[in-house]
């Protein structure tokens, strides 16, 4: 039976998202390393797409008239693969072998993986494939939406710009494209490898109808998308801006988080000031 997410309850949503939380930091200290900050920064938006506006079927990941969700940075996936686990997409249990050899749970989503829909990974692609996604949705007359998930450093990319073309150009209504926001890339900030801003007012040059809001706060981001709703024949942008460690002070404050190794005695400290945040 197909599942059609009900209407969104913020509270579980916020819940959700720290539950997620947890999940990224039990991944990230198998491994010992990783990808925790965007995993963690990226939770809130994860939980509200999940439990409060995609349509699919945790039993039928490949239902034809499912709601697509398309990772398009793939080292964000231990914060999918949370998603997926809170979901009933995979096991809960799976989550233990994150990273390990043989596992379906690889450092960089596959699309072998149920729920993921590309493999992401070499940076651009994402767009380019969620503008043919929704393209063919509308000619085979379905109303299943496209829901990207790309980041600050990607639009340095020139194939995103020339996807954000495509999709303003058919009026692809059934787009949404998520910009997280969160200042950093391999090499640094973005602003001292190649600037970005204003960001939002480029999506809006492109013929986006465009939005930035915190992407930290669940309830700014049902609204932008209640919003999005009402501005048909337009593709839709969100620009997210979020704090890379969300919830857990440790990672949040460290001057470079896009890839963070954590001393042993590091996560008995994150699990505690996760555990005090609120949800």
């Amino acid at each position: 039976m197909t599942t059609l997410t009900p209407a969104a309850d913020l509270r579980q949503i916020q819940q959700r998202a720290h539950t997620m939380r947890r999940h990224v930091l039990h991944m990230a200290e198998i491994v010992g390393q990783g990808y925790v900050g965007q995993g963690l920064g990226i939770a809130d938006l994860l939980a509200t797409v999940y439990f409060g506006e995609l349509r699919h079927d945790p039993k039928n990941p490949a239902w034809p008239d499912r709601d697509r969700f398309v990772l398009s940075i793939g080292h964000y996936a231990i914060g999918l693969y949370a998603a997926l686990a809170e979901a009933g997409i995979i096991p809960l249990a799976e989550l233990d072998t994150y990273g390990a050899d043989g596992s379906r749970l690889e450092m960089s989503a596959p699309e072998t993986t149920p729920g993921v829909e590309l493999t992401g990974g070499s940076l651009g692609h994402g767009l380019t494939q969620s503008v043919g996604m929704a393209l063919g949705l509308r000619l085979d007359g379905k109303s299943a939406r496209v829901f990207n998930l790309l980041s600050d450093g990607e639009c340095q990319e020139g194939s995103t710009w020339e996807a954000a073309m495509a999709g303003a150009h058919h009026g692809l209504e059934n787009l949404f494209a998520f910009i997280d926001c969160n200042n950093q890339q391999a090499d640094g900030p973005p602003s001292k490898v190649m600037g970005l801003e204003p960001l939002h007012k480029k999506w809006e040059a492109f013929g986006w109808h465009t939005q930035r809001i915190n992407g930290n706060d669940p309830a700014a981001i049902l609204a932008a998308l209640a919003a999005a709703k009402t501005v048909p024949g337009r593709p839709h942008a969100i620009v997210l801006d979020t704090l890379m460690g969300r919830g857990v002070p440790l990672f949040e404050q460290r001057e470079k988080n896009h890839f963070i190794r954590v001393a042993p005695e590091e996560w008995a400290i994150a699990r505690s000031q996760l555990g005090e945040a609120a949800p």
